[in-house]
């Protein structure tokens, strides 16, 4: 196998100043995704799932009613708190304040763990290893992630990166280290090495203010990180994406079982 950069620094507070702008600026997954992948794994109302890295509980709320529990899971106060305001009222969800490296059997077993947009700040081969001890025989972990499609309705997103590069602090973890891995070469020498992946493209409405939520809830452009700055990339952005009503948007979801 080949060397695996160390893992990201712990900080659960990564995305404190981030939360309250993630669930209106990330691209929701499709409703279509969430069906698919619970039945490719063949979630039934007996199983539980865990929602690992929950964030505010987007994928927990989907599968809410595919399943009989699910647990949300995040080491973030503020993620869990937003989460908490977004499911209230809805039954048969468990929020555990906690990280990859609080998985144990205390949670008890699952038949599905979901991911989305968080895996890649974990030590992801510690974790695949605690998962083997708590997914069941026929379960699966699914990773959830959004890319956007090289069409015409997204060019816009050309001068959405030059602003947001120009303020980064720091890049996506990937790119820090020449030897990263993507997860399936991690998943492949895991447990789950059986990969299959879903997604589906759709054209949505976006304007500038969702673009911007967007860019904050980002860990390198968030309120925390920018400072004093933000309000100058706030502005640079409402001028340079004025007008933009659409976007084509690909949720997919990569699904491991092991063999």
């Amino acid at each position: 196998m080949a060397v695996i950069p160390s893992p990201m620094p712990f900080e659960p507070d990564r995305f404190r100043s981030a939360a309250a702008h993630y669930e209106q600026g990330r691209p929701p997954y499709a409703q279509a995704l969430i069906r698919r992948v619970a039945m490719a794994t063949r979630l039934s109302l007996q199983d539980r799932v865990l929602d690992l890295g929950c964030g505010p509980g987007p994928l927990t709320r989907a599968f809410v009613p595919l399943a009989q529990e699910v647990v949300a899971m995040d080491p973030s106060a503020d993620m869990l708190a937003a989460a908490r305001a977004l499911a209230a009222g809805i039954a048969k969800i468990r929020f555990v304040e906690g990280s990859s490296y609080d998985l144990g059997p205390e949670l008890g077993s699952f038949h599905l763990v979901v991911m989305g947009r968080s895996f890649h700040w974990m030590d992801r081969v510690d974790t695949l290893q605690r998962l083997d001890g708590l997914i069941d025989a026929t379960g699966a972990v699914a990773l959830f992630r959004d890319s956007a499609p090289d069409v015409p309705a997204n060019t816009w997103r050309a001068t959405w990166r030059e602003i947001r590069v120009r303020y980064e602090a720091g890049g996506h973890p990937r790119h820090r280290s020449g030897n990263w891995l993507p997860h399936e070469a991690v998943l492949l020498d895991s447990p789950f090495s059986q990969l299959e992946t879903f997604g589906v493209i759709e054209r949505r409405a976006v304007d500038v203010e969702t673009v911007i939520k967007r860019t904050l809830s980002m860990s390198s452009t968030s309120p925390s990180k920018l400072g004093e700055r933000t309000e100058a990339m706030i502005a640079e952005m409402r001028a340079g994406l004025a007008g933009i009503r659409e976007e084509v948007v690909e949720t997919s979801a990569l699904v491991a079982w092991r063999p």
